[in-house]
């Protein structure tokens, strides 16, 4: 019985390893991994990174060879210290740097090639590669760098920087070492521009050494090169608007309102895109990203969230149309402000009263926006209600949301609706004389200047937009459909003509006619925007923040643009001359309003910039003031000469 029962286990054991032999043998073919077999080295090829090129066929990112140090550490030979020495001089490190770069790269692998010192230049490479013999465990891999052809566009363009250990786990492609995509059209468009790396497998002895490819190269493969891409920018234009933003702060976008192309993205102040290439890489971006006083690597085109003044009171305007609670040729009083009760609840300037639509929006009235606000929210009984009908018009051109482009970056502003004031005030204790800051673009309305770009190209093509966009070419392949498909507004299009006559007298008539721009037609609108800041948890008043938005021709436009200035004082100081410039430079391609140009280029905020860090008080308008606003909506009665 014994020796039947020890026969039975024999047999039960042998059929176990039979039945596991033939299952990772036989079913299970995925069970040999040669990416995990140690006798076997894996180099890999990198491809050719995809070129980009300007609207006009300008290249603007090339490539430039590079060559990167690789360790396997079980493979080193230990250094005596003459030979150390000679390949830490070699390699521009220190020999505490060689240790520290050696254990961390035993930490990731001892057995797997990862970089130890990257993108050494022809010069250096030429020097090491022959004496890399003496130096086991290392070996030397060429790839590609970008070439930035262009010091402008730093925020559009983006880098390459290494990827990190979690991007690694979610994306098994890369390895450590590899280059991706950060910022810009090189982190959107990563996967068409990087190309696929070709892989060789080398089979090693019992020794490490190489002794030739694995199965004859069999699985080896080639790198498949990136494609090249073509982006919207106008690169002249681009450079023309950094060289504006020089000495402010601040974002200039410009769009094509017949197809939302982007034609210039700027962001003040920036940097050369070619700090970000090469071993220097890391220590500039640091600096960069350390200045929080500047914020350069702060895309403020794109990310920056500001009150938008008075060009929102055009949608106001448009929102009254539509819901009927105003007509065009309607007119109201303005007495310097607009009184409820015995508070003045909005601040003006001088000008003819009474003011119609047109005349409204021509000289910016404050009066006649709040009335024609307080109408669009008092129209239903309850205010809440009226918040989200007129929450639900703004939101129609790309405000308060996401606008689901192709930018690496971005802000969905703010638009508030009847559930907003409800948490904030609870619920039916809040009326329209609570928010009519909203109703001249305060308050808590907010937007970015790629927003406020698009409003004006949906007012401009009256009634419609297209998502604003950067690709406008991929090699070999067709952009998303949703960039050719038109979205349109709530309002319909027979209430956007007399928007755009009031917005054509701005620059005729109204609060723009000093920076008319001969032979084009431009409907504009200026607008300025309270400034605050906390300083020892108390909201203090700076100078205001100058703001413009435009669009050219009048009839059919070509372009759209948001111009927004930090501390600019008002609307048509810093931002409406920018505007100005920006579109006659793109439309007739050469600048005839030379005084505006001057005058911006001799003009510098730098002092502007410095008042919160100087400990002097704050003036406005030559006054003196640390008044604490705590109410948005009621501004200070002795202030009636506010510039819009």
């Amino acid at each position: 019985m014994r020796k039947l029962l020890l026969l039975t286990t024999v047999i039960l054991v042998g059929l176990v390893f039979i039945a596991r032999l033939f299952y990772l043998q036989v079913y299970n073919s995925s069970a040999y991994n040669i990416f995990e077999d140690t006798a076997i080295r894996k180099e890999y090829n990198y491809p050719k990174r995809g070129y980009v090129y300007d609207r006009n066929g300008k290249l603007l990112v090339a490539n430039q060879p590079s060559y990167d140090v690789m360790v396997i550490p079980r493979e080193v030979k230990p250094l005596d210290s003459l030979e150390l020495n000679e390949f830490c001089e070699l390699l521009k490190i220190t020999r505490e740097e060689y240790d520290k770069k050696l254990k961390r790269a035993t930490n990731y692998s001892p057995r797997l090639s990862s970089p130890f010192v990257q993108q050494l230049s022809k010069k250096d490479y030429a020097v090491l590669q022959e004496k890399m013999r003496k130096f086991e465990g290392f070996y030397i891999q060429k790839r590609s760098l970008r070439s930035y052809q262009t010091n402008i566009g730093a925020n559009v363009l983006g880098d390459l920087g290494e990827v990190n250990r979690q991007t690694i786990k979610n994306q098994p492609y890369y390895v450590l070492g590899d280059l991706i995509g950060k910022q810009g059209v090189e982190k959107t468009y990563e996967e068409v521009l990087r190309g696929v790396k070709g892989i060789k497998f080398i089979q090693k002895d019992r020794f490490n050494k190489n002794i030739g490819p694995f199965k004859e190269g069999a699985l080896d493969t080639l790198p498949q090169p990136g494609k090249d891409i073509t982006i919207t920018i106008d690169s002249e234009l681009q450079a023309y608007g950094e060289l504006l933003m020089k000495n402010k702060r601040g974002g200039i976008v410009a769009i094509d309102p017949q197809s939302g192309e982007i034609l210039a993205m700027v962001t003040g102040p920036s940097y050369n895109p070619n700090l970000l290439v090469g071993r220097e890489r890391n220590k500039n971006f640091s600096r960069l990203f350390r200045d929080t006083i500047n914020m350069p690597t702060f895309d403020r085109g794109l990310q920056a969230q500001y009150a938008p003044g008075s060009p929102f009171k055009v949608i106001n305007a448009l929102i009254g149309l539509q819901e009927g609670v105003v007509s065009v040729n309607e007119t109201f009083p303005c007495r310097m402000g607009y009184y409820y009760g015995n508070r003045r609840l909005t601040g003006c300037h001088h000008h003819k009263s009474p003011v119609s639509m047109n005349s409204g929006i021509a000289q910016s009235c404050n009066a006649y926006f709040v009335n024609v606000y307080r109408r669009i929210v008092d129209k239903y009984d309850d205010a809440g209600d009226g918040m989200n009908i007129w929450a639900k018009h703004a939101k129609s051109f790309g405000l308060g949301n996401f606008l689901n482009n192709d930018l690496s970056v971005g802000q969905p502003g703010r638009i508030p609706d009847g559930d907003y004031y409800d948490k904030a005030y609870g619920d039916n204790r809040w009326g329209s004389t609570y928010i009519v800051s909203n109703a001249i673009g305060q308050g808590e309305v907010e937007a970015t200047p790629i927003q406020l770009a698009n409003m004006a190209a949906a007012i401009g093509n009256r009634g419609y937009y297209y998502t604003p966009h950067i690709i406008k070419d991929i090699e070999g392949d067709t952009i998303d459909i949703k960039y050719r498909t038109p979205k349109y507004t709530t309002i319909d299009k027979e209430h956007f003509e007399p928007i755009v006559q009031g917005m054509f007298d701005v620059y005729n008539e109204g609060t723009a006619k000093h920076i008319r721009v001969p032979g084009i037609d431009i409907c504009g609108k200026t607008g300025t925007a309270e400034n605050f800041i906390r300083i020892d948890g108390v909201k203090t008043q700076l100078t205001d923040h100058s703001i413009f938005v435009a669009f050219a021709p009048k009839d059919n436009p070509k372009i759209a643009i948001a111009v927004f200035v930090e501390n600019g004082y008002w609307g048509g100081r810093f931002a409406g001359r920018m505007a100005s410039l920006m579109i006659e430079k793109y439309i007739k391609g050469h600048i005839t309003r030379t005084d505006l140009e001057k005058w911006i280029l001799t003009h510098s905020l730098e002092n502007e910039y410095k008042k919160p860090y100087s400990g002097e008080p704050f003036k406005i308008n030559g006054e003196t003031t640390l008044q604490v606003i705590d109410n948005y909506a009621i501004e200070n009665p002795n202030q009636s000469n506010v510039k819009l």
